[in-house]
């Protein structure tokens, strides 16, 4: 049962026999033969078929949606049962919002350390993708904002607060200031992440309560791409102060915290809201709350 339920799951993230197929290491007539199987030991349709996969029954979906938590409870054992035998190993999926990607490697290091045996994937996504992918059991752990949106079936951890800069070239900041106000910010070219981010979300909020409204001339959905475009002195741009912190400016690029409200928002550490946890995100959960809490870091 629980492999037919792994093609299940396969599917619903390939939506395509084949790499589904490939993705669970049997051939496509096997997982085809498979579901099959499931769908008469259930005596529903699960797959609407043709020559490619259309998706889902509705009945289907409850399937999925049950086949995603048994093969996530089954994994889980595995894993369990393996770290009681041989020590902690495995893979450790972890998703963060692009402006807490620089924070990340204070979350891995120390663990990949005491854990040899462990590997990890560290992947940019939405806020939204997290809490989507955490559902689904496509992920571990995320790292996310915990304070701006309401956040369901998750267990939190706060790390620390993300406060923001405005960077631009020293020619154009204010003289004497080691502040500027946000109906100073954008005066030259802007450059901003896309309204689908929630860091933009939150950054429109808080300039439009000030009175200003934001009109950037680029965006993008990477801080990589912010941050160079800063770089040539032509562009502005507001960026997390921990990317700021972790990058190298040129001598004529500055740095002002934004004041008139200065803006502050929590970061914290999600998982699923599940018992038990699974050995690898419990001990992930055990080592962040050895860390500086978000109080002590604010």
């Amino acid at each position: 049962m629980i492999d037919k339920l792994e093609y299940v799951v396969a599917l619903a993230r390939e939506k395509h026999f084949g790499r589904a197929a490939d993705l669970c290491g049997v051939t496509q007539p096997t997982l085809s033969a498979g579901l099959k199987q499931l769908e008469d030991t259930l005596g529903i349709l699960i797959v609407q078929r043709s020559s490619r996969f259309l998706g889902f029954t509705p009945e289907g979906e409850r399937v999925l949606a049950w086949a995603r938590r048994m093969v996530g409870d089954a994994q889980a054992m595995r894993q369990e049962i393996k770290a009681l035998k041989h020590g902690l190993s495995g893979h450790l999926r972890i998703a963060a919002i692009p402006s807490a990607l620089p924070i990340v490697a204070g979350l891995t290091t120390g663990f990949a350390q005491r854990h040899p045996a462990v590997r990890f994937s560290v992947m940019s996504r939405t806020s939204d993708d997290i809490l989507r992918k955490l559902e689904n059991f496509e992920i571990d752990a995320g790292v996310t904002y915990i304070d701006n949106e309401s956040l369901t079936h998750v267990r939190m951890l706060p790390l620390y607060y993300e406060r923001y800069r405005y960077v631009t070239a020293r020619v154009s900041a204010p003289p004497r200031d080691d502040t500027i106000a946000w109906r100073s910010v954008g005066e030259r070219p802007l450059c901003l992440l896309t309204r689908d981010m929630q860091n933009r979300r939150i950054i429109d909020k808080v300039s439009q309560a000030a009175g200003v409204t934001l009109s950037p001339r680029l965006e993008t959905d990477s801080m990589i791409v912010l941050l160079s475009h800063v770089k040539t002195g032509f562009w502005s741009s507001i960026l997390p102060a921990a990317l700021v912190d972790l990058s190298v400016l040129p001598a004529d690029i500055v740095a002002l915290p934004i004041v008139g409200p200065e803006l502050a928002n929590l970061i914290g550490l999600v998982v699923p809201d599940r018992n038990p946890m699974t050995t690898l995100v419990q001990a992930l959960f055990a080592e962040t709350t050895q860390r500086p809490s978000a109080a002590e870091t604010a």
